[in-house]
């Protein structure tokens, strides 16, 4: 796998000026020098601030960028996040991918910061999903992290997460426990966490050893203090599937640990940030 070695940021240019911006090459002059400000028209919180100072110095590493407001800062309409100096050439090639991943990113931050002000005072953390846009997971996750989230695993080689489909190539549960004590000897200091579609599996994972998280799938908050009431050893429950802002205090009231919600990653509406620039008279 080179997945590791995948740069988003260049993929993104790579795309988007292709052979070389047409319009901006023939209309702008070559030396002209401009200033531009990144300017935010709704309240927000800031993400992504990292990848468009990069897309703006992948096309020209003499571009000047001065970042305003860091990642996780609350801004409201009109301030400016980052402003840069440099060629207008340069300023204009790397605009759109530059923007693209601000709005993005900064949507993800403001719904995932939504979220957290929606079960104020409760102690469930919300946590992320790999519901994210291919090659871009990093970047969303850190976006998630920016709006106060945590994130849930990476991928599928960092944790182990034993969904309703697993269970349903194994026949039937009488091997579970000896797989997960198997598992636990392999892999010793691997996260371990099993999906419960009911209370009945709910019942029946709680005493298996070696299992740290059960995840209660589209449970209602009433079905989820019947698991909670199960709860044995250090056993941490999350609450997943179909978690809105408008129900997402219920469940926290609960007391569950942890909520995953995909909506932050796959629903989150793009900020509205545009760029406005000014040529420096030289």
């Amino acid at each position: 796998m080179t997945s590791d070695r995948y740069d988003p940021i260049a993929a993104a240019l790579k795309e988007d000026i292709g052979d070389g911006d047409v319009t901006t090459d023939f209309f702008v002059p070559e030396t002209l020098h401009a200033t531009g400000r990144i300017i935010v028209r709704e309240k927000a919180i800031v993400a992504g601030t990292g990848a468009a100072a990069e897309a703006f110095r992948q096309v020209d590493p003499a571009t000047d960028v001065q970042i305003s407001h860091r990642d996780a800062d609350e801004v409201a309409a009109g301030d400016v996040i980052i402003e840069v100096r440099g060629l207008a050439r340069s300023i204009l090639k790397a605009e759109r991918v530059a923007l693209n991943f601000l709005q993005r990113l900064c949507g993800i931050a403001t719904l995932t910061r939504e979220f957290i002000n929606a079960i104020e005072n409760h102690s469930a953390k919300i946590l992320d999903t790999r519901k994210t846009t291919p090659g871009l997971r990093a970047l969303e996750k850190a976006a998630v992290v920016a709006g106060g989230g945590v994130n849930h695993r990476f991928g599928l080689y960092d944790m182990v997460l034993i969904k309703d489909n697993h269970l349903a190539t194994l026949g039937g549960p009488s091997t579970f426990a000896d797989r997960i004590r198997r598992l636990r000897q392999k892999h010793p200091n691997i996260r371990i966490e099993v999906e419960a579609d009911d209370l009945e599996q709910a019942r029946a994972f709680v005493e298996v050893d070696g299992i740290e998280v059960i995840l209660l799938d589209n449970m209602t908050p009433a079905q989820i203090r019947e698991a909670l009431a199960l709860r044995r050893n250090n056993i941490k429950f999350e609450a997943s599937g179909g978690i809105t802002l408008k129900n997402v205090k219920r469940v926290a009231a609960t007391g569950v640990d942890f909520i995953s919600i995909g909506a932050l990653t796959n629903a989150a509406r793009a900020i509205d940030i545009g760029l406005e620039m000014t040529h420096v008279p030289g």
